[in-house]
């Protein structure tokens, strides 16, 4: 599903022009989350990016934005500290509030988790919280200074290298930090949480994921990010977070509590489809213990956020295709290892398709499959799965002529 990425600007807590980025899903937002990045990073540093994406992409909109002095914010790092990257968080859900939608959800990365559990308590829209890798104390921090540490207790203010570049670190920073109380703020805030955490981060030690979940009042979940990196750097660490995130908080957002149009489990042998009124096309289908989404692309007046009826014929040949080759090879022991199938859809005047067989007159439906076999097979066995494909039900089904019956429901009692 395509989705739409807006650069936009408001204004910080210390009056400078902040630079941020909301990443839309097709049609109407679910819910609106606030993104807050790690110590020194931004908004655009891989994991920030990926999860916003893959989020955009189950239906949320994301703002994540640079805090005062970083990435592509105007203002001095140096004059910032962990109250005032608090107080842009507050300043960003003001905004989002007042121009698109108040933040249901707060996702914090490192430090940035240690902001929004101490912001949650002052955004009443809030609904759930989540942290990824950060520290129960915000004094966490102060470890990263090392030996300048005693320079900016001594002189008030000393350059430290982070992450390969310099930063003005001031002891107002120092003291700052020191006179946070995180956890005390976790136990007030009274938001679901959800927590995650790498068992080896060598940044963030496991032991902080644990005071933050003990902290924090039911409901409260944990979820091990087993051997991922502090950054989440590999692109499957960031999708699983936001996989998993996304199904957690749709427990707590308003549109999980709506019920659904269909009844779920469905019927056996029944397809079942109605229109969710969320978007011009969108429909809710229900086959069995599946739920799925259909709707129209952008360019059909559709907010693209499901498979169109025709993509939905297309998977219907494409994986009745795949297994009956599948079903085919296995009786005849061929050593297929793995078949995969790549269907496209487009209607033709019939005089101008030399493959689409005789007695065909005016504008038909065309479906090209193009399949890709895997394994130890010579050019007989490929060519033989290839004709076994048009023996699939689905192409049958589509090649020969069908009938369909319509009713009439009786009239829904008012």
């Amino acid at each position: 599903m395509a989705k739409n990425s807006q650069k936009l600007t408001f204004i910080g807590a210390q009056g400078d022009e902040l630079a941020a980025r909301l990443d839309l899903p097709p049609g109407k937002p679910r819910a609106y989350a606030l993104f807050a990045h790690c110590f020194t990073c931004s908004k655009d540093i891989f994991a920030a990016a990926r999860i916003a994406d893959e989020l955009a992409a189950h239906g949320f909109a994301v703002l994540r934005f640079d805090f005062t002095g970083l990435g592509m914010s105007e203002g001095e790092f140096a004059n910032t500290n962990f109250s005032s990257n608090v107080e842009d968080l507050i300043k960003a859900a003001d905004y989002m509030r007042e121009h698109h939608g108040a933040p249901e959800i707060l996702i914090g990365h490192s430090l940035g988790g240690a902001a929004v559990l101490a912001a949650a308590g002052d955004i009443a829209e809030v609904k759930a919280v989540a942290t990824i890798g950060a520290p129960a104390d915000a004094a966490h921090v102060v470890a990263n200074f090392g030996a300048k540490l005693e320079e900016i207790e001594e002189e008030g203010v000393a350059e430290v290298s982070l992450a390969g570049r310099s930063f003005t670190i001031k002891k107002q920073f120092i003291d700052d930090l020191k006179a946070q109380t995180v956890q005390a703020r976790i136990a007030a805030m009274k938001k679901p949480l959800l927590v995650f955490h790498a068992p080896r981060d060598a940044v963030v030690g496991i032991e902080n994921a644990s005071a933050i979940f003990m902290a924090a009042k039911h409901p409260k979940s944990f979820i091990s990010l087993d051997d991922a990196d502090h950054l989440l750097s590999r692109r499957s660490d960031a999708i699983y977070v936001a996989d998993i995130l996304s199904a957690w908080a749709a427990r707590f957002i308003a549109d999980a509590q709506e019920e659904h149009v269909l009844a779920f489990p469905g019927a056996d042998g029944e397809v079942a489809v109605a229109e969710t009124r969320a978007g011009k096309f969108q429909q809710e289908v229900v086959s069995g213990n599946h739920r799925l989404i259909a709707d129209e692309p952008a360019s059909y007046g559709g907010d693209d956020t499901g498979p169109s009826p025709y993509d939905f014929l297309s998977v219907a040949l494409g994986s009745c295709t795949t297994m009956t080759l599948r079903m085919y090879a296995d009786h005849k022991k061929l050593p297929l290892e793995r078949v995969s199938v790549r269907v496209t859809h487009g209607k033709v005047h019939a005089k101008d398709c030399a493959d689409c067989g005789e007695g065909r007159e005016g504008r038909i439906d065309r479906f090209e499959r193009h399949l890709t076999i895997e394994g130890d097979l010579d050019e007989a066995q490929r060519e033989r799965l290839k004709e076994i494909a048009d023996r699939c039900p689905v192409h049958k089904t589509l090649e020969q002529s069908s009938v369909v019956v319509t009713t009439l429901a009786p009239e829904a009692a008012a």
